[in-house]
């Protein structure tokens, strides 16, 4: 009788080890979902109710809207990523009006493998959010409600390949990517070089970070090739337990013409502050500024191009824990009158952006 439950006990314990261990090394599948609907006012009241051609986010007057509706599904065991996620909204029209229709719908389509058995390298592939900048897309992870010019004007999503390294104690953080363009998912028709980038982020302690991200490549047909350089540094810091801000500043250099030793630059310092009243209430602030006097990435046919002046203020309020109202207070001032306002030509330009997102 005693061998019996012996035997017993031996076999229950093998089988509870056994489910165990399936239950470690089986794959984990997520789901997640997003939603942020907003209203915005301009106060230069365009008739189309497209706010400024240099904006994708929140760009609609007096109208309420859906900025992004996604879905995400993903899939991840120890060697192995993968992610797919579809979107609408008028983030999605506004940034992807270049790719075919099917695209237009993907926000993420991408797969990822562990290369190394004893330190954490992978290698992803496929359509992926971009490595440029300090904000994203998705409306809740950013400090302020609308994204900077700077973000605006760079790319919020890539298509290509990268190997990347994270340090065991999670301080260091390497990418080398080679990319389709410049925001891109299929290649511009006649363009026959790749683009390459890095990424190098490094965490000095819980409250001080610092990011360095680059681009080169060419984003034209090969005929009309030039070449761009672009460089983003940011750092994000705490200043005590209420204070947090990021600290940015974008350049980029672009040949004025094919084969051309001559290069047109832009470049936009930025200085984004918040501040938490409580757990669910914070204010947060931005001020910038984005000089691209040749217009390479923002034309204006005027004799000083866009150089541009910005600040915002935003109230956010946690509603609940997965729902976030947020409304901003944001201007431009520009060098030149670039912006239109009962058929006229102004300099200055006003707006309130209200917001509310959901997530699971």
């Amino acid at each position: 009788m005693k061998k019996l439950i012996l035997s017993a006990s031996i076999l229950a314990f093998g089988i509870f080890n056994a489910q165990e261990a399936t239950e470690t090394a089986a794959p984990k599948v997520t789901f997640s979902g997003y939603a942020e609907i907003f209203y915005s006012y301009d106060l230069n009241q365009p008739d189309n109710h497209i706010r400024q051609p240099f904006l994708y986010t929140y760009n609609r007057h007096n109208e309420f809207n859906l900025n992004l509706g996604l879905v995400k599904a993903n899939y991840s065991t120890e060697n192995m990523r993968a992610n797919l996620a579809l979107m609408a909204g008028t983030y999605a029209q506004d940034n992807l009006s270049a790719e075919q229709d099917a695209l237009k719908l993907i926000n993420e389509a991408n797969i990822g493998f562990k290369i190394s058995k004893t330190k954490n390298i992978w290698i992803d592939a496929g359509i992926m959010p971009s490595h440029i900048g300090w904000e994203s897309a998705i409306g809740k992870d950013n400090m302020n409600l609308t994204r900077s010019l700077a973000a605006e004007n760079s790319p919020y999503f890539e298509t290509g390949a990268k190997i990347s390294y994270t340090s065991d104690n999670g301080q260091l953080f390497l990418s080398g990517l080679v990319l389709n363009g410049w925001q891109r998912i299929a290649r511009v028709e006649g363009n026959q070089t790749l683009a390459f980038g890095h990424q190098i982020t490094y965490k000095f302690s819980d409250d001080f970070s610092l990011n360095s991200s680059s681009f080169v490549g060419n984003d034209k047909p090969t005929e009309e090739k030039k070449m761009r350089y672009f460089h983003d540094l940011y750092a994000n810091f705490n200043l005590g337990e209420k204070w947090s801000g990021i600290a940015g500043f974008d350049v980029g250099a672009e040949q004025n013409a094919k084969g051309s030793e001559k290069y047109n630059v832009w470049y936009s310092p930025n200085l984004l502050l918040r501040y938490s009243i409580n757990d669910q209430t914070k204010i947060g602030g931005r001020v910038e500024y984005y000089n691209d006097e040749k217009g390479v990435i923002i034309g204006t046919s005027t004799p000083n191009g866009f150089q541009t002046f910005g600040y915002s203020l935003n109230v956010d309020h946690e509603i609940h824990k997965n729902i976030l109202w947020r409304t901003e207070a944001r201007g431009f001032s520009s060098k030149d009158a670039i912006f239109m306002k009962d058929n006229m030509e102004k300099s200055k330009n006003f707006f309130i952006t209200t917001s509310l997102s959901a997530w699971f």
